[in-house]
């Protein structure tokens, strides 16, 4: 049995910057390759003597569950990157921690209960019947469902936190989302950075946007609070403005902007990959795309589907699942040790950073066996059963796992029942390389030829 005090294995990587620019150029197959080569918790070095860094890796399902669950409390978003996503996006329920944290869990919770997200089903399928109604005018009959997925759960989400308010906001979002997530991602990856204030070119443009994005959230944001009860919407912005708790009190307006960018954030890119992958796998699987058609058309029978037609639609959800083990949106989770601890028998020293990544994982040859192969089958009620609880956490896990999951979830299978009863897809792209950004980031279209369902 290996000694506690036994050094985490790792690749040596190069002799002066160990393996900076291989989790530089692409950090999701060194992970893949370091648990391969070295098993289940791996030591990465990287960057020049004096700025050099250690990076401990865990790969099992085992200690996934102990870094987000059973010892969550020693393991902080206390690391660079967060601090960046904070320092652009506000200290909302994805970076805030501590007394904040559980304080606007209270008051946010209640926002995400099943009932209240069922809610929104009708916005869903809203704007998954006007994306259908734009693709019947694609070019060629060509789409890149990247591309779409994107806009189709962005409008979704910003309509569902905005209300009357979505189409000032949409614009805004579209055009400063990309710039500050990668100028995030920059500094957040960089063992050094310069000041945010001083006035150089990637600090200006960054800031340029960050000043328009908030002052968009802001204007609608003061005029729910001025609307105060009299408020008659039922969008998430203005149930934020209205939350209050004899406990908590209220959130004051930056905290209510906080909440909104960070659901911004996170309630359209990753539920955007969540139903783009889903498509691409479907398309490159056309057995599994018949299987997936023959359930919506049965459950729906030519209606709009409603929220509780979720549970009436398990093969898409199985779906659903294997695109989310395959490419997770949040492939890589850090944090940082605040004591030392073990892990599957090596001893991670206080102060560590840590990544548990569901991309690795969601591989590992011990859960899942032929890892790279698309099964929906996987997630029949009894082979889950069998798997260990963090075998598969593409929603984090926890008492910091994803508020939004129900909502995600939700949204992708009421949108690819409507999808998939209109069109038959066939994949122009075969493979989509991807990186992790703040999301999984697809580096290449997957563009798929439509067929409309029934054209001969």
């Amino acid at each position: 049995m290996t000694s506690a005090g036994t050094r985490v294995p790792g690749p040596a990587g190069l002799p002066l910057l160990g393996s900076m620019f291989d989790l530089k150029r692409d950090s999701l197959g060194t992970f893949l390759a370091g648990q391969r080569e070295h098993g289940d918790v791996v030591r990465f070095t990287a960057g020049p003597p004096g700025l050099r860094m250690e990076l401990y890796g865990v790969f099992s399902a085992e200690g996934a569950q102990q870094v987000l669950a059973t010892e969550s409390a020693n393991f902080r978003k206390d690391n660079a990157f967060y601090q960046e996503v904070r320092e652009s996006f506000g200290n909302g329920l994805l970076t805030s921690q501590d007394d904040d944290y559980l304080r606007q869990r209270r008051l946010v919770q209640p926002l995400f209960t099943r009932k209240r997200v069922d809610g929104y089903a009708s916005a869903v399928t809203d704007e998954t019947s006007a994306l259908l109604t734009r693709w019947g005018s694609a070019p060629g009959g060509t789409v890149d469902v990247i591309d779409e997925m994107t806009g189709l759960a962005l409008r979704a989400v910003a309509r569902i936190l905005f209300g009357t308010g979505v189409e000032d906001a949409i614009p805004v979002v579209e055009r400063c989302f990309p710039v500050i997530g990668s100028y995030t991602l920059r500094r957040g990856l960089s063992p050094v950075n310069p000041p945010r204030h001083w006035p150089i070119p990637d600090n200006r443009r960054a800031a340029s946007a960050m000043d328009e994005l908030y002052a968009v959230c802001d204007r609608i944001v003061e005029e729910r609070r001025a609307e105060g009860d009299a408020a008659k919407g039922d969008d998430l912005l203005t149930l934020l403005a209205q939350a209050q708790s004899a406990e908590d009190g209220s959130l004051d307006a930056t905290e209510i902007r906080d909440q909104v960018l960070i659901f911004l954030l996170a309630g359209h890119e990753t539920t955007a990959t969540s139903l783009a992958f889903a498509l691409h796998l479907l398309a490159r699987h056309p057995e599994q795309q018949a299987r997936a058609r023959a359930e919506a058309e049965r459950v729906l029978a030519g209606r709009t589907p409603e929220a509780y037609d979720l549970d009436a639609l398990p093969y898409l959800t199985r779906v659903l699942k294997e695109a989310m083990r395959l490419y997770p949106a949040a492939p890589a989770i850090g944090r940082r040790a605040v004591e030392a601890t073990e892990i599957g028998g090596f001893a991670i020293p206080a102060g560590a950073d840590v990544v548990v990544a569901p991309w690795v994982t969601h591989r590992h040859p011990r859960y899942w066996e032929e890892p790279e192969r698309f099964d929906p089958e996987r997630f029949l009620p009894e082979p889950e059963k069998e798997r260990p609880r963090y075998a598969w956490f593409p929603f984090g896990g926890g008492p910091r796992a994803c508020i939004g999951q129900h909502f995600s979830m939700l949204e992708s299978v009421l949108a690819l029942s409507m999808i998939l009863r209109e069109y038959e897809l066939e994949a122009v792209d075969q493979e989509v390389p991807v990186h992790a950004g703040i999301t999984l980031r697809a580096d290449a279209p997957a563009r798929c030829l439509l067929r409309p369902v029934g054209a001969s």
